[in-house]
């Protein structure tokens, strides 16, 4: 029983929220990054882009005219997401597919001349799961109590617990086939040597033979 409790706190640490970070892009650059997402998960994306200012040599909270390109895409390549957004917002989507989802950012620096060969910083803070859930405005809405709160929780943090699990179950079924069509190719394989092998043996003994009968050495 304990093994099980400590798998799920484990999961329960490791999934969920993405430390927020942040990082420099350049006018017509491109970022993108991977996020191994359960399927049936919900993502969201709050970001706030600050543009480089020379004359004060320090990042300035970038203009409202300065926007930035989101697109994501999911494990089939498949864009579930393209969209232009403004110099600060957020950005969710679904998945429906589970893998890595692809997600990319942009700026729309050719719309926008103060940018042309600046640096820009964007902040990135993705949540992932029921972490993404705003459970203050949930329980103004539905007018919830502390208790009833925290029971709505507990029951979407397993399933999300239950997501993860069935993610890596489905990575491990991945594995066994990839390993096993491996070991498969690797033994045919050795197979077609050793036939190889054989024929060229008997070639050399026949051909061996035939030298020697030509020369009348037997």
């Amino acid at each position: 029983m304990q093994p099980c409790v400590l798998t799920l706190l484990l999961l329960a640490l490791l999934s969920g929220r993405v430390p927020a970070l942040y990082f420099h892009i350049g006018e017509l650059e491109k970022k993108c990054f991977i996020e191994e997402i359960p399927d049936e998960t919900m993502i969201i994306g709050n970001y706030r882009t600050q543009l480089y200012d020379r004359q004060r040599e320090e990042y300035l909270p970038a203009s409202p005219g300065l926007g930035m390109f989101v697109e994501v895409k999911d494990p089939d390549e498949k864009v579930i997401l393209s969209r232009q957004y403004g110099s600060e917002g957020r950005f969710t989507f679904t998945s429906h597919t589970p893998g890595e989802h692809q997600i990319c950012l942009h700026s729309n620096s050719s719309k926008f001349s103060l940018f042309v060969g600046g640096m820009l910083r964007v902040h990135l803070d993705i949540q992932v799961g029921e972490h993404a859930n705003n459970y203050a405005e949930i329980a103004a809405k539905d007018k919830l109590t502390e208790l009833q709160l925290r029971v709505r929780q507990l029951v979407e943090q397993v399933d999300q617990i239950q997501k993860e699990q069935n993610y890596q179950r489905y990575r491990e079924e991945r594995f066994r086939q990839t390993s096993e069509s491996t070991n498969q190719r690797v033994l045919w394989w050795s197979i077609v040597q050793t036939l190889i092998l054989v024929a060229i043996g008997i070639w050399q003994m026949r051909h061996l033979k035939s030298f020697f009968e030509a020369k009348k050495l037997v």
